[in-house]
């Protein structure tokens, strides 16, 4: 019987920020989506996380290791989904608050992490300051039942989450650089539909987290897969197995093989 499988991707990129250090993805396969696997994938992580809503990440963040900031997208999804199917006074007011700081964001990309916090302490703090006891109103005079109160109460429950950015600038408004990683296995859903197995699977993770790291840096990945697997030929020792990963190749490739 057909069995189905999830991919965990795990990103980072430092660029927004103009960080030092090169951006990359680690997708993970496992045979389910239980709230223990993030804690086996980070077992170890001391640090900021940026993620989604998905409950599991709030109870790895209880061992006091991780703490967490909060997605702008996803709750902005949730008012533009309910604006698209009826519009409605209060999620177009939302979106609007939103794309305000969409709009600092856009102009902050790529400066200094300092720069960006001293903007958004300026310019995004009172926006963000204003909009929660403005949901909070706006949520004690709608139903509760309603697709829209569903969407202020997801907000205001992660606003310390949502908050983060605004006191960090290596934090992103958003977790969409995860969310990009995954659209290539979402789009190629159909075409790759069989791992074969759980095994299968596994090294499908790899092979996508290789290919799609050698994508964020400018790399060509057949070509660096061409010579990884060369040099594997020839006997490149284990102990030297970071010389193999695409950040070894950053501006190392050839021109002709650089995308």
């Amino acid at each position: 019987r057909t069995k189905i499988g999830q991919f965990w991707a795990y990103a980072r990129d430092d660029r927004p920020w103009n960080g030092p250090e090169p951006p990359g993805v680690a997708y993970i396969y496992a045979p389910d989506r239980k709230h223990e696997r993030p804690a086996a994938h980070l077992s170890g992580f001391k640090g900021l996380l940026q993620v989604d809503g998905y409950g599991a990440y709030e109870a790895l963040a209880r061992g006091g290791d991780v703490t967490l900031a909060f997605c702008w997208a996803h709750v902005r999804r949730r008012f533009f989904e309910i604006q698209a199917a009826t519009p409605a006074p209060i999620a177009a007011e939302v979106l609007a608050r939103i794309g305000a700081l969409y709009d600092i964001e856009r102009e902050i990309h790529g400066k200094s992490a300092e720069a960006r916090k001293s903007a958004r302490q300026v310019r995004a703090k009172p926006i963000v300051d204003a909009m929660k006891p403005w949901l909070e109103a706006r949520l004690a005079t709608i139903s509760g039942k309603s697709t829209l109160a569903v969407a202020i109460r997801y907000a205001l429950s992660r606003w310390d989450g949502l908050v983060r950015f605004l006191d960090n600038g290596r934090v992103d408004i958003d977790s969409n650089a995860v969310e990009r990683a995954m659209r290539p296995i979402g789009l190629g859903r159909k075409n790759h539909l069989f791992a074969g197995s759980d095994g299968g699977a596994e090294h499908w993770a790899v092979l996508a987290s290789l290919v799609e790291t050698c994508k964020r840096n400018d790399i060509d990945p057949q070509a660096y897969l061409a010579d990884v697997l060369t040099k594997i030929v020839d006997r490149h020792p284990m102990s030297r197995i970071d010389e193999l990963l695409p950040f070894a190749y950053i501006k190392k490739m050839p021109e002709a093989a650089v995308a």
